[in-house]
């Protein structure tokens, strides 16, 4: 099957989850399930943190569409990634990691993971070679995202698996800016590929989820483990929605790039705006690695806009059509100010070096209609 149709069918086939039939997947709250027997759970549910049918259709779906064989859906992209840590690393290994991260995945690294010995290095992964320096005899992982968030920067996921793969390291691509429709890095050699499931795969900022897919066999056993043990995991109802959302997922993308690219055309023209960074234009400084390993440029655009601090927050004031507001992803258009929002976290100096600076803003495109989301930020900067 194709990836639209994937995205509709796979993980809720009549009789898959349910004897009556169902087209649609049931929203299984059961927490316990009831034996005939001590030894044998009734059609293999015990309790829900472990498995639950309506989690099965949703795995099911998140590994057809990222061409894995398996995938573990968790109740947060944050849940994801601390659970396949925790599963995979121990105290005194080394994670070689993009400089550019999402706030909270930094944050994770460096205020919570780095208290169990972990340790993690930062290096700027658009030169694979910097990342091939960077390791080091305790090195276990690198963990890349591609494009990064906000400054979306691209990485060569190949040349950097190749890296990892010749010296026994695990590679993790955070894949949530692309979705599985623009993306597949298993398919250029990643270990393991994570989203934030609240973004693009939900697609309607209700639902918060996160999922891990991969093909190695060992490392999913380790992570399924861990899922249960730890039990970060989103409930039957969360899954239904994620279940829901990714049938359009195919549709939605399509209209994300097509009108993310219209508002960056128009943005990189505007007199007020100082620059544009979206893989689609040929300005971006990785358009052509981006051409080759993506499908496409994705929804979101980043600028900065000319001025001062001051005159970047009368901008995001004066917005009416996109909503100032963290996450992205969703069918309505979403703006912020990485600084003070999303990357706050991250210490100033750092943030001064990777280059999101006070005048920075990141625009989540909807799939509304594109003139009057450019006549939005046109009146919003005028």
């Amino acid at each position: 099957m194709k990836f639209a149709t994937k995205a509709i069918h796979v993980g809720e086939e009549p009789g898959l989850v349910s004897e009556s039939g169902d087209v649609v997947a049931p929203i299984h709250l059961s927490t316990t399930f009831a034996r005939r027997e001590v030894e044998k759970p009734r059609g293999g549910y015990e309790y829900s943190r472990t498995a639950n049918p309506t989690r099965d259709a949703l795995e099911l779906r998140l590994a057809a569409l990222e061409e894995s064989k398996h995938a573990l859906a968790f109740a947060s992209g944050l849940a994801a990634e601390a659970s396949l840590v925790l599963s995979l690393l121990k105290k005194g290994d080394h994670v070689v990691a993009f400089d550019d991260l999402y706030g909270g995945t930094r944050r994770l690294f460096s205020q919570t993971l780095s208290n169990f010995g972990l340790d993690f290095t930062y290096v700027d992964a658009r030169e694979a070679r910097n990342v091939d320096q960077a390791v080091g005899k305790r090195t276990k992982m690198i963990w890349l995202e591609s494009p990064t968030n906000p400054l979306l920067k691209i990485c060569d996921i190949k040349a950097i698996s190749e890296v990892a793969s010749r010296r026994d390291i695990i590679t993790v691509v955070d894949n949530t800016f692309m979705s599985p429709y623009f993306q597949n890095p298993l398919q250029l050699g990643a270990d393991v590929v994570l989203h934030s499931a609240t973004k693009y795969l939900g697609g309607h900022s209700d639902v918060l989820g996160g999922a891990i897919m991969t093909s190695n066999e060992e490392i999913y056993t380790k992570a399924k483990f861990n899922q249960n043990a730890i039990g970060a995991v989103p409930s039957p109802f969360d899954c239904f929605l994620l279940l829901r959302g990714i049938k359009t997922l195919a549709v939605r993308m399509e209209r994300h790039q097509l009108n993310a690219m219209r508002v960056a055309e128009h943005l990189e023209a505007h007199p007020a705006v100082e620059k544009v960074i979206y893989p689609g234009l040929k300005s971006h400084p990785q358009h052509t690695l981006g051409k080759r390993q993506m499908s496409g440029s994705g929804g979101v655009v980043s600028f900065e806009v000319k001025g001062t601090l001051r005159d970047v927050k009368r901008f995001l004031r004066r917005v009416k059509v996109f909503s100032l507001a963290e996450s992205l992803g969703g069918v309505e258009s979403l703006i912020e100010h990485p600084a003070s929002m999303t990357h706050a976290s991250v210490p100033g100096k750092a943030r001064e070096v990777l280059g999101i600076t006070d005048r920075l803003v990141r625009a989540s495109v909807g799939i509304e209609d594109v003139s009057d989301l450019i006549e939005d930020l046109d009146g919003a900067l005028d």
